[in-house]
């Protein structure tokens, strides 16, 4: 039971934190001006917020559950104060912790001055969801490493979380200028031809250090080894992850391709309806597949291939 309720928090972790920086770089290199405010198409500065103040909500209940793990104790009503004082300060994870506390509410003040200056304030935004998420590293495997390869491991989880949080921030904007009621007019529509041909860059940029990074960790974690692997349930759920990331590869050049400049040329005709349904479907089909992967992945960070391997 335990494990379980570990496993749903770390999902529920890795997938705000990834949203919250998702989604402000994608108000960097897509949206405009007003476009980044609440009450606009996307109601851009509400998701920001929502997601700030849950990475925070989250922290704090990741917390109860590691400082129960690390103590022994049965109950989350018999932790004290100096068992949370010894896993803040006497270990890597509490020191990441505290500075994912920082960042987050430094994004939340950044959102709080979004109307006023809102380049500026997301910005800020931006770099403390990057800072935040980066800090999940340390619960990762890297974390057991030694030495300069802990490091190198740490720095390839970061970017493969960075970049995963930055496909899945464009996802969910994506699904959400996709909605019905969010295309009243010619306009909205125009900004969605327009995001979706801005994205195409930085797509491209994803998957490439989502690929070169995911090599990198698996060397990390298993090394150059493929049949003893596959034997175990990290294996099996490892390449579920890699049979679905293959899969949102597919939909993401269908999307870059075919479908995004068929509704280019609709909106220049006028008559857009039926290429915003066909995106719609290939969105909601991929933003799924993410949502699976992250699940994956805060199952697979509470395994221990070696462990597996070993028994096996």
């Amino acid at each position: 039971m335990s494990d379980s309720i570990n496993i749903v928090v770390r999902f529920a972790l890795y997938f705000d934190l990834m949203l919250l920086f998702g989604l402000a770089i994608f108000g960097l290199y897509s949206l405009r001006g007003k476009e980044r405010v609440s009450g606009t198409v996307l109601n851009f500065e509400s998701l920001l917020y929502g997601t700030s103040v849950a990475g925070v909500a989250l922290s704090l209940v990741a917390m109860l559950l590691l400082a129960k793990a690390m103590s022994g104790v049965s109950e989350l009503m018999e932790l004290h104060h100096h068992i949370f004082e010894m896993v803040l300060m006497g270990t890597d994870v509490g020191l990441t912790w505290m500075v994912r506390i920082a960042a987050l509410v430094m994004a939340i003040i950044g959102v709080a001055l979004n109307k006023r200056f809102p380049t500026p304030s997301l910005w800020i935004v931006t770099v403390c969801g990057a800072i935040a998420l980066a800090t999940l590293a340390w619960t990762g495997h890297g974390a057991m490493d030694e030495g300069s390869r802990r490091y190198w491991h740490f720095i390839a989880d970061i970017f493969h979380l960075l970049a995963a949080g930055g496909w899945l921030g464009a996802l969910l904007a994506f699904a959400l200028l996709l909605r019905l009621k969010s295309l009243k007019g010619e306009q909205e529509a125009r900004i969605l031809a327009r995001v979706l041909t801005g994205f195409e860059s930085a797509g491209a940029v994803i998957v490439v250090i989502i690929s070169i990074t995911g090599v990198v960790n698996y060397l990390f974690v298993i090394g150059p080894n493929l049949d003893e692997v596959m034997l175990s349930t990290y294996g099996v759920l490892l390449f579920l992850k890699i049979l679905l990331f293959a899969g949102m590869i597919v939909l993401a050049t269908l999307n870059r391709f075919h479908l995004s400049p068929v509704l280019e040329r609709s909106v220049r005709n006028g008559e857009y309806s039926a290429a915003v349904n066909a995106l719609r479907r290939s969105m909601t089909l991929e933003f799924l597949m993410a949502v699976i992967i992250i699940c994956l992945v805060a199952w697979l960070g509470t395994l221990s291939p070696e462990m597996e391997m070993s028994a096996g």
